[in-house]
């Protein structure tokens, strides 16, 4: 009897659902723990994925700034050799004309034969043009054509009931065009109407 009252007395222990969640709620807390860890770990790696990245693109930046500069200097350098030799085969061209020349000088002063100097003089012009000529340089026609000012400076009004008016009837000195742009302009004597003249003075 007595013993039945004991097993009724007595409490049977039996595992409480608090206990259970307990436990859920620390392996839930430890894969949370995981999961943040794999993600600091992820994003620790992207980070030095980037930066390396970053680096590179920043030495890359360095050496294309550095490649410029040295193509800028390379390209100055290159200008100031192109400029400082340019005209040399126009040079080259003229240098047999000044032999010509100093040589005409020399034989006119040993012979009295001046229509020879004269002539060899104007041989070494004739030639001297036609050199010119294969570099672009022609010479700008003047007497008897209309007054261009594009190409002409006009150094005297003539008033003259002769020639057209408005027209070149001197040329004082040559001008020239190089690849038909302006070199040098001609300058010039105009023509003007006499009666327009005369009523001027």
């Amino acid at each position: 009897m007595e013993d039945h009252k004991k097993k009724k007395n007595s409490k049977v222990q039996t595992p409480t659902p608090e206990g259970n969640a307990g436990e859920d709620l620390i392996k839930d807390e430890k894969n949370v723990k995981g999961e943040e860890k794999e993600e600091i770990e992820e994003l620790r790696k992207k980070l030095e994925e980037k930066e390396k990245e970053a680096k590179e693109n920043h030495d890359r930046l360095l050496r294309m700034a550095a490649d410029l500069e040295n193509f800028k200097k390379r390209a100055a350098r290159e200008k100031e050799e192109w400029v400082k030799f340019a005209n040399e085969d126009l040079l080259k061209g003229v240098l047999p004309f000044v032999d010509n020349l100093e040589r005409a000088v020399s034989h006119s002063e040993k012979a009295a034969d001046i229509q020879g100097l004269v002539d060899g003089v104007k041989l070494t012009i004739q030639q001297l043009l036609q050199t010119l000529k294969q570099f672009g340089v022609t010479s700008i026609e003047t007497v008897g054509r209309p007054f261009d000012p594009a190409v002409h400076e006009a150094m005297l009004v003539v008033g003259t009931d002769q020639e057209k008016p408005n027209h070149v009837m001197q040329e004082f000195q040559k001008g020239y065009l190089l690849n038909d742009r302006l070199l040098r302009p001609a300058t010039v004597s105009v023509s003007k109407p006499l009666e327009e003249t005369q009523k001027a003075e």
